[in-house]
């Protein structure tokens, strides 16, 4: 199947404001796009693009004062089947795991791992370890939490998500990467274009998603403790250790965003002749 896919953000800056934005399709499905997701400004300004420590691709730009409209409109392949369910994938030894999986183990900026340890070990300590333990903890954030966007609040932590047991797809994600992570399950933060591609079309406007992977049975896995059903279409955009890692943008400087337009799509075929 092909999926349309882009976006248009409209920031207003008093002076110029330095800004990156982690915007572009991961390079793990640049093969699958079809038209590119080359980032337009408006006016034009000098993009300068950079791979970050977790290997996304940012862009670095000068947003001038006034008005900057950023967007990009791209067309992409996908397999078109929902996330894979491996009941079976084992879980792996703290011991045995590879160096580069480590840093999900962590504490991070939204994922106060200190906060929940107890609680953690408290709900899922005798669930059967791997798949089955990462998929208990979805099934416990999805029931936890209550979703809405009047919830949204950009301070939120893990523990505090917990405790009001309300938030966004964000909030889903770093409550179940901090479990896992409690669990000695390496989970790492996921950002990126997820539509009503295969389900019932939500009547809200379209945004960018959070979800997780789980690292288990030697392999990363897909984790949504939002939706918690296998999906079509997720498009993944960056990873990192929780959502500061991954921002869709920063800048440096008094900016208000103005506007903000997200669209998935699936492309329909026409029907081969008969």
């Amino acid at each position: 199947m092909q999926i349309r896919l882009g976006y248009e953000l409209v920031y207003q800056s008093a002076q110029p404001a330095p800004m990156i934005l982690n915007l572009n399709v991961h390079y793990t499905r640049a093969a699958d796009l079809i038209r590119a997701d080359h980032m337009l400004t408006d006016p034009w300004v000098p993009l300068t693009l950079y791979r970050d420590g977790f290997g996304n691709w940012c862009t670095r730009l000068v947003a001038p004062a006034g008005q900057i409209r950023i967007t990009s409109d791209a067309v992409i392949n996908d397999r078109g089947v929902p996330d894979p369910v491996v009941p079976n994938a084992q879980l792996n030894s703290v011991q045995t795991l590879p160096e580069e999986t480590l840093v999900y183990l962590l504490g991070s900026r939204y994922c106060d791992t200190d906060n929940l340890s107890t609680i953690a070990w408290g709900l899922f300590g005798t669930t059967t370890a791997g798949w089955p333990r990462v998929q208990a903890v979805c099934d416990f954030v999805h029931k936890h939490l209550t979703f809405g966007y009047q919830f949204a609040r950009a301070t939120r932590t893990a523990s505090e998500a917990y405790n009001e047991r309300q938030g966004v797809c964000r909030d889903f994600a770093h409550l179940a990467v901090t479990l896992c992570r409690c669990l000695n399950i390496p989970a790492r933060y996921c950002t990126g274009y997820l539509g009503d591609i295969g389900v019932p079309p939500v009547d809200a406007p379209m945004d960018f998603s959070g979800w997780f992977e789980a690292y288990v049975g030697g392999t990363w896995y897909t984790f949504d403790a939002r939706h918690n059903v296998p999906r079509i279409g997720r498009v993944l955009i960056a990873r990192g250790r929780d959502a500061a890692d991954v921002a869709i943008s920063m800048t440096f400087g008094p900016t208000t965003l103005a506007s903000f337009k997200v669209w998935t799509d699936e492309i329909k075929q026409a029907p081969k002749p008969g």
